[in-house]
């Protein structure tokens, strides 16, 4: 994982309390980690990210506590 080409938005800063989402595409792949602990990374593919980010934008995914 540490070869992967992360990327993260330009809206992270650089400092210290900057911790944020990284993406990166490999083979078809998309991999995602937390910037505070990059040795752990999930793995999945455009389509399911996609439809997940669909959902999320669209309020589906929210919950009334």
């Amino acid at each position: 994982m540490h070869d992967i080409p992360w990327r993260k938005s330009s809206f992270s800063g650089n400092g210290i309390n900057n911790e944020c989402l990284e993406l990166a595409a490999t083979d078809g792949a998309i991999h995602l980690r937390e910037s505070e602990d990059p040795s752990t990374a999930i793995r999945t593919a455009p389509r399911p990210l996609a439809a997940f980010i669909r959902a999320a934008k669209a309020g589906a995914l929210d919950r009334l506590l």
